[in-house]
């Protein structure tokens, strides 16, 4: 998966917590994309088995799509942590930056930080 599919899954999985129902123009409001751009990516994945529409518009992530989104989500939460606490860069910084680490990062890499991290 590509990682521009990651940060829409992850996006879903963190509006789904905050506020419940998640449209695809919440999407596009939390991400600033144009909404044709986002129709486009909810299809892909739902094609791809991520995630389904219910007649409300509201989008559901799958058992797969809530598995790739907890993982990428944990990713973010212990990167970030991990650049805060053993780094020393402002919240700021380790957010951008964890955001954009989550998705190119080996595993094995990720494990060790988490293991470092104690988590």
């Amino acid at each position: 998966m590509y990682e521009s599919g990651e940060n829409y899954l992850e996006t879903i999985l963190i509006l789904k917590e905050k506020q419940g129902a998640v449209r695809s123009i919440d999407i596009a409001r939390k991400l600033n994309f144009s909404k044709p751009s986002v129709s486009r990516a909810v299809g892909i994945l739902r094609e791809d088995g991520y995630l389904t529409m219910e007649p409300t518009g509201e989008l559901e992530l799958t058992e797969k799509g809530m598995e790739k989104a907890g993982a990428i989500y944990e990713r973010h939460k212990i990167l970030t942590e991990f650049l805060q606490k053993v780094a020393g860069v402002t919240p700021e910084t380790a957010e951008e930056d964890a955001c954009r680490m989550e998705h190119i990062i080996s595993d094995e890499t990720f494990q060790g930080i988490k293991r470092f991290m104690g988590k």
